[in-house]
């Protein structure tokens, strides 16, 4: 069943999201990543409320978070070796089975009111599971269009895990007005794993290259492809400390929501805000393959950073909640415009029998290390409130938008070429 992605029909602008969604076996994973993400999004918005009003604590929820997106730090570079050692198809549906089997446990132990700490174990279990397939599944789905559509699938994924942000929290919300239970969500989320499992079933998935390195050389590709590529190494050391010092209050929202604007995690008006920002990402995702299709993305992601800092100083000075829900707008759009773009230029680099390897090594640095900086700074919240953390994290991202000048590194490089 493996091929290569078939030529399109129409003619479309490369790099475009029309031009990716011509591709009929990405349509299909695309579209069933989106569904399954909206019962992803209902859970993840979900369980940290449901822990901070039984704890109070900001504390206990960056544990958590660290739950879900820790092993993403630590199971990463085995799993992108894993992906490529055995059957792809049959790897991804291993991956899926255990978020499932994560998700029934946190229902059946919520609808117990069990202990924190068990609580803690099925989330944990959630978060093997998405340290698993993460690399493996952002390594396939690019491989279902052409090179020059990259741009526009790299934007249709980022846009399926934010348009799920809008919808999960706000379909969460009308479930539990309609007397759906926080235990019955994370059910309902367990059965949307089935909808991907059934689209990998379903597609033909291209074949990679096996590489012939084996042993600690295998497992240690990816970080030497990195290291031999200024681009590459750049962009991920980036993307570590934009999750370390900028992104803490993703995990932190229901704290953050709290103590900046005294909404409470377990109201509408939290999931509402929580939506509003996810929208926000959505848009931003989008516009890389849209209005910025035929931007440099090396340009958009410096550019994105000044905007995330304007944006995350409002969000944190505003007082009133109407100012929350429009700083937190546009908060989202200029945080995943700016990852999009990032991660666009990552995946343009990267040859099909590599990619896995060194998206491993991305998902560390993404979301595998928001939750280092959610247990560092959670208890800096507890202690001091939100608004100091939020406006570190604006101050780093101005930093950052001097810092990861790749075009720069390009141009060094190419007169190097020349001079050789």
């Amino acid at each position: 069943m493996n091929s290569s992605p078939q030529p399109q029909r129409k003619v479309h602008k490369p790099g475009t999201i029309s031009a990716a969604l011509s591709y009929r076996d990405f349509r299909v994973m695309w579209i069933s990543s989106f569904l399954s993400s909206i019962g992803v999004w209902m859970q993840q918005v979900i369980l940290p409320a449901y822990i901070y009003s039984r704890t109070g604590s900001a504390s206990t929820v960056a544990m958590f978070t660290f739950a879900q997106l820790g092993p993403l730090l630590l199971l990463s570079i085995p799993a992108g070796v894993m992906a490529d050692k055995f059957d792809r198809r049959n790897w991804l549906i291993f991956a899926q089975c255990i978020q499932m089997a994560g998700s029934v446990l946190l229902g059946i132990l919520t609808s117990l009111d069990s202990s924190i700490a068990l609580l803690f174990c099925a989330q944990l279990t959630v978060g093997i599971g998405n340290s698993f397939n993460a690399p493996a599944f952002s390594a396939v789905l690019p491989s279902l269009v052409r090179p020059e559509d990259l741009g526009g699938s790299i934007s249709l994924s980022s846009t399926s895990v934010n348009g799920s942000r809008v919808v999960g929290p706000i379909l969460a919300a009308l479930l539990m007005h309609w007397g759906v239970t926080t235990s019955q969500v994370f059910f309902i989320n367990s059965c949307t794993y089935l909808i991907v499992m059934s689209a990998v079933i379903r597609i033909a998935l291209p074949a990679a290259k096996r590489t012939q390195e084996s042993g600690w050389k295998s497992l240690t590709l990816g970080i030497r492809t990195a290291r031999a590529r200024p681009v590459l190494r750049r962009l991920l050391v980036t993307m570590f400390s934009f999750s370390l010092f900028s992104l803490p209050f993703v995990g932190l929202f229901p704290a953050v929501a709290d103590l900046t604007f005294d909404i409470q995690p377990r109201t509408p008006v939290y999931k509402w805000l929580y939506a509003t920002w996810g929208l926000g990402a959505m848009f931003g995702a989008l516009a890389i393959g849209t209005v910025l299709a035929g931007v440099d993305k090396r340009k958009a992601a410096r550019g994105g950073f000044v905007c995330f800092a304007i944006f995350m100083t409002a969000f944190a000075s505003v007082r009133s909640v109407p100012l929350a829900f429009i700083t937190g707008f546009f908060l989202g759009a200029s945080y995943f415009s700016t990852t999009t773009a990032l991660m666009t230029v990552l995946q343009s680099r990267l040859e099909l029998e590599i990619r896995a390897r060194v998206l491993s090594l991305w998902f560390m640095a993404f979301g595998g290390t928001i939750p280092i900086g959610n247990l560092i700074f959670g208890p800096i919240m507890d202690r001091v409130g939100s608004r100091p953390v939020l406006l570190f994290g604006a101050v780093w991202a101005l930093f950052l938008a001097w810092s990861c000048n790749v075009e720069k590194i390009d141009k060094r490089a190419e007169t190097q070429a020349v001079k050789a």
